[in-house]
């Protein structure tokens, strides 16, 4: 069974930095795509961040410049948050597309960790 647990939130200064981490286990052959998302209260999910299996990388423009997203190897991906605003409070979601495993092809997600950006 495929998990991809996150780590990393939690509550910082405007300003602050924060480090979110993911780790997919399980009987994974290969994942194309991972990813970050936000949701915030009464907000559709959005997009912050993914890269590919080659390290191409895409940004939301509210994020560029502030969070860099890493990928540390194959089933881990990291998300480098960097002059955190308040308007970046919401729950991360790790995401892996075109995730390979012993079940076949799909998309997975994380369980969420909240990220509140508040003095």
């Amino acid at each position: 069974q495929v998990q991809l647990v996150e780590s990393g939130g939690g509550l910082v200064q405007p300003g602050g930095s924060l480090r979110l981490s993911c780790a997919a286990s399980g009987m994974i052959f290969s994942i194309n795509d991972m990813g970050w998302y936000r949701q915030a209260p009464g907000k559709t999910r959005e997009l912050v961040a993914k890269i590919t299996s080659s390290g191409s990388t895409q940004y939301a423009d509210s994020v560029k410049g502030r969070f860099t997203i890493s990928r540390d190897n194959v089933k881990t991906v990291s998300l480098q948050m960097n002059s955190l605003k308040p308007e970046d409070t919401a729950i991360y979601y790790c995401n892996a597309e075109r995730l390979q495993s012993a079940t076949g092809w799909g998309t997975h997600w994380g369980q969420g960790t909240q990220v509140t950006v508040s003095a």
